[in-house]
């Protein structure tokens, strides 16, 4: 695949990513005592964290590459 291809891909990833993270942080309200759901909430939101940090590094990766 290009690179320059793939760095435009993982923008568009990590912006779908982020938009959706932002939405979750709206309803979000920490996690309750016991309860599951909650709990699945924190989950995945530091999940979507996670893949946005990742897509941030390939970003940054790829546009080093471009670089040289």
């Amino acid at each position: 695949m290009d690179k320059k291809l793939k760095l435009q891909e993982f923008t568009i990833k990590r912006d779908g990513y982020k938009a959706r993270l932002t939405e979750m942080y709206k309803h979000f309200r920490g996690v309750v005592h016991e309860s599951a759901l909650s709990e699945l909430k924190h989950s995945e939101i530091k999940v979507l964290e996670d893949f946005v940090r990742s897509l941030n590094q390939e970003i940054e990766d790829l546009k080093k590459d471009l670089a040289n």
